[in-house]
């Protein structure tokens, strides 16, 4: 059966043939996207990832509004320990959909740009995605990890391994806090 509904929400053929106002058929859902970083000044990957976050939001927002999907993004400066051990963070920049690493395996190499901002040797995120490395997070692959999100392909049985603070990133803040 069709229901014709007029801007009231109530029945438009006159008869009172639908027994009840139209629902809104698609509930609201909610998307929160975490970003954790170390540094948005001087990191290159950091900040390149930020710019790809705000692109691919951008450029999934119609479909966001049309499907009803409320988005939230936090960026979250992760300065000190403690933030890290708080947001169980494992390596700079971090995505995070509904609490979700987009990227499941971490991998790392030299960052220059951390290294210049703490004085020492630092390794950060490197972003696989479809077979190839990239320091920034591609765009393409944020819109994949929010789009799997809206249309329940996530991986909600995946179990998150018990948290400690990586040695790297510990090795990081001990050096920002020497100078």
């Amino acid at each position: 059966m069709v229901k014709r509904m007029n801007s009231a929400g109530c029945c438009s053929c006159g008869s009172g043939c639908c027994e009840e106002p139209a629902k809104n058929e698609m509930e609201e859902k909610r998307i929160i996207i975490d970003f954790l970083f170390l540094d948005l000044n001087v990191c290159a990957r950091c900040q390149g990832t930020d710019t790809s976050l705000d692109e691919a939001l951008l450029e999934v927002s119609t479909v966001l509004k049309a499907t009803g999907v409320e988005v939230e993004v936090n960026k979250i400066n992760v300065v000190s320990e403690e933030l890290a051990v708080q947001h169980k963070f494992i390596s700079s920049p971090t995505i995070r959909v509904n609490g979700r690493d987009i990227q499941i395996d971490v991998k790392e190499s030299l960052c220059e740009s951390c290294g210049d901002l703490c004085g020492d040797e630092v390794d950060c995120r490197v972003w696989v995605y479809q077979g190839k490395e990239y320091t920034v997070a591609p765009k393409a692959m944020i819109i994949e990890a929010i789009l799997k999100e809206v249309y329940g392909g996530s991986e909600n049985g995946r179990v998150e391994p018990e948290y400690t603070l990586p040695n790297n990133l510990k090795k990081f803040y001990e050096a920002m806090d020497k100078k």
